[in-house]
Formats: structure tokens, sequence, C-alpha cells
């Protein structure tokens, strides 16, 4: 099976060239989702010969909906542009679907350890949060999951493209756990540890999106 490496991104001029370079050995083709970056993202993209795509200014899950239209590779493979996950460990990630136990694999960060997710309130409440909707998924699916949350995650391109997904922010990755388990896919995860972002700052506002996530839990496990 050939894969497909989709990286999300808006203005990472700076990190982006390095995940590039990491990324290359495990992918057949490499995509670049682009948010309409005001910096150098697109160019430096385009300099190491991978082609951009732009989105549709609607948010990362909008992205993630839009370029899978793209992808000829029979799996997907999705990862930040941060550098906060480890390229090295896209074989883990994509074991479990060549040997035919899994259509849909993610990183765990809760079984591989982050730098990110403690030291404040913002990251308590995240983790608090993550954990509590996990568990509601564990609970309604009856499976085992560790977290939800990952944007570092495999999936066979067929079965993404038939989830029907509907968000257009960072709830597309809970929900493409929730819609595999319900459509009847082979959910898994791997181990993957999450490092602290080389450069920037988290584009998630908590207070902001809290409610979004609750509301697409709820909406996408009994409806």
């Amino acid at each position: 099976m050939k894969v497909t490496v989709v990286i999300p991104t808006k203005n990472e001029e700076h990190t982006l060239p390095e995940v590039i370079e990491r990324v290359r050995p495990y992918a057949d083709e490499i995509l670049v989702v682009d948010g309409h970056s005001t910096d150098r993202t697109r160019e430096v993209a385009e300099a190491a010969g991978v082609r951009v795509i732009l989105d549709n200014k609607k948010g990362k899950g909008a992205a993630l909906r839009h370029v899978i239209n793209f992808v000829k590779t029979e799996i997907t493979v999705f990862i930040d542009a941060d550098g906060s996950h480890d390229p090295e460990d896209i074989p883990k990630l994509i074991y479990p679907i060549l040997k035919g136990e899994a259509d849909h694999v993610a990183g765990s960060r809760l079984t591989g350890g982050s730098s990110e997710l403690h030291g404040g309130f913002d990251e308590f409440f995240r983790l608090a949060g993550s954990s509590f909707i996990t568990a509601m998924i564990n609970w309604r699916f009856k499976v085992r999951l560790s977290e939800s949350q990952n944007g570092f995650r495999a999936i066979k391109t067929d079965v993404m493209k038939q989830l029907d997904l509907q968000e257009n922010i960072t709830t597309i990755e809970q929900e493409m756990t929730m819609r595999t388990l319900k459509k009847g896919f082979r959910m898994a995860e791997v181990p993957s540890h999450e490092h602290t972002r080389k450069m920037g700052y988290s584009k998630i506002s908590v207070k902001k999106v809290a409610f979004r996530y609750v509301y697409t839990l709820f909406k996408y496990l009994f409806f």
C-alpha cells in the first residue's frame, strides 16, 4: 500500500521544512493543505517539491475534508506542521493497517507521553476534557482507547472518504474516531510522544471551543 502524508499548515514557515524532510522517507506523496498563511509557508513547501493545496478558510477540519479529495494512495497519514509529532512513528501508525488489523490508527499521547498536556490550567482543562470525551466514546462503542484528540493518525483513504465528516475545526479528530466506530470500521492506536512545539503557539483556545467539543461529542455519539 502506498502512503500520502498530509500536513495541515497555517504560518508554519519555520518548522515545516524539517517536518517535510523527516516525513519524506515514509511517504510516496506529501501534500500540504494550507490555511492561507501570511508568511512563507507555501513558498517553503513548494521549494521542497511538495504540492500545496489551499483550504477554504473554514478551519482545520474543513481543510482535512477538502484535501482528502486529492489523495490517490491507499493510506493517508495526517501529521501537524509544528514539530510536535515524530515522523519516525509513521511506520508504527500504518503497521496495523498493513497487517489487516485496523482501518484507522491514532497516535496516543496518553501511552506515548506528552510534553504539552501539563503545566498550566489550560493544559489541565485540555487533558481533563479530552479524557472525558474519550471515556464517553469508550462507553458508547465498547472500546478501550486512551485518547481521541491527537491529530497524528493514519487511515485507509477509502475509509476516510466514507466517513461523511462534517466538522470544520479541530473537533474533526474526535469526529473521525466516532464515525469510524459508528460505521463499523476498526479503530486502533499506538504510542506516540508529543513534543513541545518548536515555534509558535497552540491555535486552539480552550474557552472558545469547549462548547463545540461537548456538542460534537453528544451529536456523534447518539445521532
